[in-house]
């Protein structure tokens, strides 16, 4: 039986710290069961931004008029849009040739369970199967699609985003395609295929669609999908799928009037949420401990119950985005390679998008939390339509899509919120997160300061300032441009 140091399960954001063990000489071992990449190369935020930026160009292009420019109905080249999308899963391939090649790696492509804290067995699609050990193990194997129980829906056949990124990906645009969810996923791919004239119905279970978002961007963003011809029937869960011909029904069921409706449609698209993969990874026979969600339990040094097993990325359920679990990648390596004082990993300030139409961007606490918690909050909200950058953009005071940025700050004057909706929110919501990471209260204080020795003081405390250290210590929203800027600092050396 093959012995390693350290054994990676998952080649997503786990490649980060396999590089790092690598380079420090000792023995590897990777186990993945599909593509190289993970979730956000093969089946999620990157490929999916290959459609994101064209819906976009279509929706600019059909509110140009406003700013005085007619560019017409625009015409799509779907293959050309498709091979763009398969180039960014395809670097899978380059990512599996390039590890084939270093000597102190064994790849294990396959499916791998525990058989005990530091043992495991993978099993192949023909059968076969190999066992090996590893002194530490880092699990990163994130998490896939839930599919919610509805009678019917096996038989009829439905796509979730895995099996959309692979066999069921479409050779045009569908005529017709009913969403079950209301996030994220459900809100991009509305807004993709909405505007690439396919007739979009969304099924949200809750009363409305992405609710984790401020209340008043929710309605929003509701607002904005049924302008682009998107119907959303809140508080409705499916019941039933048939299928008559090639046309399939989806048959929901509203939850507070009880009143049946069937959505004909050409495809069915389950985005209900995601479950973790650690059921798969039988890691109770390794002793991790996982939450009544199935997610593994992890502390602030990623460490399980498990004391020479750590888990970062999706299948710790927290914050489920490819920035977080490059954040935690970056800890856990310090933390098992520098050989100094463990590191803490920040949710403090963890950033996001929604990349549907429009964008939608927040870090820190909601209205409504704050109320929760009695935390003392002032709040603020500029629209697009105050500033000139948003008027030249054609927006105007009372537009049902002029956007806005709402501000929540407490006591002095600390950001505790900032929820954006409308254009390239993404980019501008990163200098608040830089901002929360940044110890600027010190800065102020430095100002003031009234002598020589109180300087030198604050400035040990505050080492970062005038620094990028803030930007380093952060985590940059992926996938967008704000990576431009934020990388740079990678290249000086």
């Amino acid at each position: 039986m093959k012995q390693f140091d350290l054994a990676v399960v998952g080649s997503g954001a786990g490649l980060m710290v396999l590089e790092e063990a690598l380079n420090q000489g000792l023995r590897c071992a990777i186990v993945e069961e599909s593509k190289f990449g993970g979730t956000c190369l093969t089946k999620g935020c990157i490929p999916s931004k290959m459609l994101v930026y064209p819906a976009d160009f279509i929706r600019e292009a059909q509110r140009s008029r406003r700013f005085g420019v007619d560019v017409g109905t625009p015409s799509i080249d779907w293959d050309t849009i498709s091979t763009r999308m398969w180039e960014q899963i395809n670097f899978h391939q380059t990512i599996e040739k390039n590890l084939e090649k270093i000597p102190n790696l064994t790849i294990y492509k396959g499916r791998g369970s525990f058989t005990s804290p530091d043992s495991m067995v993978v099993r192949y699609p023909d059968g076969s199967e190999e066992h090996f050990r590893a002194e530490k193990f880092v699990i990163a194997a994130g998490a896939r699609s839930f599919v919610p129980a509805i009678a019917g829906l096996e038989d009829v056949g439905y796509l979730t985003s895995e099996t959309f990124f692979g066999p069921g990906f479409p050779h045009k645009p569908w005529d017709s395609l009913v969403i079950v969810g209301s996030g994220a996923i459900s809100a991009e791919f509305a807004h993709i295929f909405s505007a690439f004239g396919t007739k979009v119905t969304i099924v949200a279970r809750s009363g409305r669609i992405l609710s984790k978002e401020e209340e008043e961007i929710s309605q929003f963003v509701t607002r904005q999908l049924e302008r682009w011809g998107i119907r959303v029937l809140t508080n409705s869960v499916p019941v039933l799928a048939q299928r008559k011909g090639s046309t399939k029904y989806l048959t929901v069921k509203n939850r507070v009037t009880g009143e049946e409706t069937t959505v004909p449609c050409q495809e069915i698209l389950i985005a209900s949420g995601v479950r973790s993969n650690a059921d798969r990874l039988c890691v109770d026979k390794a002793g991790v401990a996982v939450d009544e969600k199935g997610w593994i339990q992890t502390n602030l040094y990623l460490e399980t119950s498990q004391q020479n097993i750590w888990a970062l990325g999706d299948i710790n359920g927290k914050y489920q985005f490819r920035h977080k679990a490059n954040h935690e990648a970056q800890i856990l390596m310090e933390n098992l390679f520098s050989g100094g004082e463990k590191k803490e990993v920040n949710y403090h300030s963890v950033p996001w998008t929604i990349f549907t139409h429009p964008q939608v961007s927040r870090v820190g606490m909601t209205e409504a939390e704050l109320k929760e918690k009695g935390i003392p909050y002032k709040a603020a909200k500029n629209y697009y339509s105050e500033v000139v950058g948003g008027r030249a953009m054609g927006y105007r005071e009372g537009d049902d899509d002029n956007g806005f940025v709402k501000m929540l700050v407490g006591e002095n004057k600390s950001i505790l919120g900032v929820h954006i909706v409308g254009p390239q929110s993404s980019v501008l919501l990163q200098p608040f997160v830089y901002l929360m990471n940044a110890g600027y209260r010190c800065r102020r204080k430095l100002e003031t300061a009234s002598n020589a020795q109180e300087i030198e003081g604050l400035r040990i405390l505050c080492p970062h300032l005038g620094s990028y250290a803030p930007i380093n210590d952060s985590m940059i929203i992926h996938p967008s441009l704000n990576e431009l800027t934020a990388w740079v600092f990678e290249k000086l050396g």
